[in-house]
């Protein structure tokens, strides 16, 4: 480790760590952290849940997660409430969309959108999130009876024409900019024990907000951020999300006359009145998410 350190290296991703005992970990990363402070080290561990919070006990500052195969409402719903108000005293998920190793069948058949849809929820779930190469290309066929790329790194070189692509309007890469530049504008997505999950009518509808109060320009800020995600690839979705206004810290200036408050959709543009219950139709082959940015001192 004083070898790669001493060559510039910040992170180490640590393969299978839970094969290994927890005290060695607590003296290697104490060990290190006292040397060289600020190295991140990253838990591969797959395993069981007791065992990944264990490892985060003992130093890892981030971990693989159960993300990547939480795919429905029912599943995304109690995963974000898990790590958000469960585990986060302790465990750091880092979000990967996949891995050289993993690709779910969700992404496998589930189109472009779906490469949209689990972008979108591990960019604004988590502070942390990954994605591994290929992912921009909407790479998506499988080994025969393996959850695995077909034509991955591990077994061969894979040069990649990523500006091809993008020149060509075939790159997911924008919207992973796109998302990425939120991330930056907007201190509520930095959080992880902010998350709140929101009511919806459909059995597709994910709904979920953040919220955080900050020190700008020498004021305070409340930043607060909506999120809305069709999680089905194939069919349009609509139905009500209901807002427990409590959590998204809402002031008197915040409110029209009528009650409402504004809110802007950081992917497309559009801006809407919102409320307690708000109506909300999502189209996977058009823009499957909102992530939506609560407009304060409208008054």
């Amino acid at each position: 480790m004083e070898l790669w350190i001493s060559h510039g290296v910040r992170i180490f991703r640590v393969d299978n760590p839970h094969t290994k005992p927890l005290w060695f970990w607590e003296w290697l990363i104490g060990a290190v952290e006292a040397k060289h402070p600020g190295i991140v080290f990253l838990a591969e561990a797959f395993t069981r849940p007791a065992m990944m919070q264990g490892l985060a006990r003992v130093g890892f500052q981030q971990s693989y997660s159960y993300f990547t195969w939480r795919n429905t409402k029912q599943e995304i719903e109690e995963y974000f409430h898990e790590i958000s108000r469960v585990t986060s005293a302790v465990y750091r998920p880092n979000f990967f969309v996949n891995t050289p190793d993993i690709l779910t069948e969700y992404l496998q058949f589930g189109g472009p959108a779906a490469f949209k849809v689990r972008a979108a929820l591990a960019a604004t779930g988590s502070p942390l999130w990954g994605v591994y190469a290929g992912y921009e290309l909407f790479e998506h066929v499988a080994r025969p009876g393996a959850e695995e790329y077909i034509d991955n790194e591990k077994y061969q070189y894979r040069p990649r024409d990523f500006a091809g692509a993008e020149a060509r309007g075939q790159s997911l890469a924008p919207y992973l900019r796109r998302l990425n530049e939120i991330r930056r504008r907007h201190a509520s997505l930095g959080d992880l024990q902010n998350l709140t999950v929101q009511s919806t009518s459909d059995d597709a509808l994910v709904a979920y907000s953040k919220t955080k109060t900050v020190r700008h320009g020498g004021s305070t800020v409340k930043d607060t951020v909506v999120v809305v995600v069709n999680v089905d690839p194939h069919a349009v979705r609509e139905g009500t999300v209901w807002l427990d206004l409590e959590s998204l810290d809402l002031d008197d200036a915040d409110f029209n006359t009528d009650g409402s408050f504004w809110v802007d959709d950081l992917l497309t543009g559009d801006s809407w009145k919102w409320g307690t219950h708000n109506y909300v139709r999502l189209d996977p082959h058009h823009e499957p998410v909102h992530i939506l940015h609560v407009r304060r001192n409208v008054k």
